[in-house]
C-alpha cells in the first residue's frame, strides 16, 4: 500500500516537524525566512517560518519563540533530536529574506529581510548545522515546499516562477 503525501502547513511565526512521505510548506515569505533542518537518511525534517532576527529586542510579555531566528532554530533542533534526529547528520536549506519595500533611509532597522537572513545563518553556523542550499534576498515573496523523501526544496517566487534547491 502506498503512503499518501500530506502537506504539513507551517504558518507565520510557526514551526512543524514531519516525516516522509509528508511535505512541509510555508507561504508568505517576504522578509521572513523559511528554515528547513533535516536528517535525510532518517527521513525526518522540520520547518520554521522566522519573522524577526532577535528575541532579545521584544518588549511584550509573552514570547513566541517560533517568531525569532535565535529561538526558533534552537526549538526546531530540540524537537528534531527528540524525534530521533542525529545532530551530526542535520543539514539546512533556507529561503526568503526579501526586501519587500524600498525606503529612503539607510537605517538597518528597515532591512528586516537582510537582518533575518544574517541571523538565521549565524544561528545555524553557531549550531554547527551546514547550510547546503539557499535562495535569499531579492524583492519578491516566496512559497516553499520541502519534500522529506527527496530532500528537495521547491521555491515559488512571485513573478519569477519556480526553482528547486
Amino acid at each position: 500500500m502506498n503512503a499518501v503525501n500530506q502537506v504539513v502547513k507551517v504558518g507565520i511565526a510557526d514551526l512543524k516537524i514531519a516525516t516522509t512521505p509528508d511535505i512541509l510548506r510555508t507561504t508568505g515569505l517576504g522578509s521572513c525566512v523559511g528554515v528547513v533542518i533535516y536528517d535525510l537518511p532518517l527521513k525526518l525534517a522540520g520547518m520554521a517560518h522566522v519573522m524577526l532576527p532577535d528575541s532579545t529586542l521584544t518588549r511584550t510579555g509573552e514570547l513566541n519563540k517560533m517568531k525569532y531566528a535565535d529561538t526558533a532554530i534552537d526549538m526546531l533542533m530540540e524537537k528534531l533530536i527528540a524525534q530521533g534526529a542525529r545532530k551530526f547528520a542535520l543539514k539546512a536549506k533556507i529561503a526568503g529574506g526579501a526586501q519587500m519595500f524600498s525606503f529612503s533611509t539607510s537605517s538597518d532597522m528597515m532591512r528586516v529581510g537582510t537582518r533575518n537572513v544574517e541571523a538565521v545563518i549565524t544561528r545555524l553556523k553557531d549550531s554547527r548545522i551546514p547550510i547546503v542550499a539557499q535562495e535569499v534576498g531579492g524583492n519578491n515573496g516566496r512559497t516553499i515546499e520541502f519534500s522529506i523523501d527527496t530532500g528537495k526544496l521547491k521555491i515559488r517566487t512571485v513573478n519569477m516562477g519556480e526553482s528547486e534547491i
